[in-house]
């Protein structure tokens, strides 16, 4: 059976946005397959603001999520498998759902992570894999557990 995560982010997602609120998703940086710009990831994990007026094109697909986002004033094309995201929440009422890490074998193979994310540029994996720091860092998240 298929992972149920993609279906489960989708409906968070418009439930966040039909509640006029702000939705927000924790990715493990340290995932097969993430695409982030390097130097804003804080312990493993980044905090991304996914609402429509932050992001476009955003994809929340059966496998990854991708979307183009601006940090600094810089746009940056932004790919993750479904399984590399660790919670969505609104950010007004830290409401949301955190997820358990998938295994490895529920994640896309690279090869078709090479394909999907094919017009992303070469230096931002390739500053990320260097670890070059020195850009702003996104502030923590403030989830709470909701049973």
């Amino acid at each position: 059976m298929t992972s149920n995560r993609s279906y489960l982010l989708q409906a968070l997602y418009e439930w966040v946005l039909d509640n006029d609120c702000t939705p927000y998703i924790v990715i493990n940086t340290e995932a097969v397959g993430v695409l982030i710009p390097a130097g804003y990831a804080e312990d493993n994990q980044i905090v991304l603001n996914i609402s429509p007026g932050a992001v476009r094109d955003l994809e929340i697909g059966k496998r990854s999520v991708y979307f183009q986002s601006r940090f600094s004033g810089i746009a940056h094309d932004i790919s993750a498998p479904v399984g590399s995201i660790v919670a969505i929440f609104a950010k007004e009422t830290g409401e949301g759902m955190v997820f358990d890490l998938e295994d490895a074998a529920d994640l896309e193979s690279v090869e078709d992570l090479a394909a999907k994310s094919a017009g992303i540029k070469e230096v931002v994996t390739e500053n990320r894999d260097k670890g070059e720091a020195g850009l702003n860092k996104t502030s923590g998240s403030h989830l709470r557990v909701v049973k």
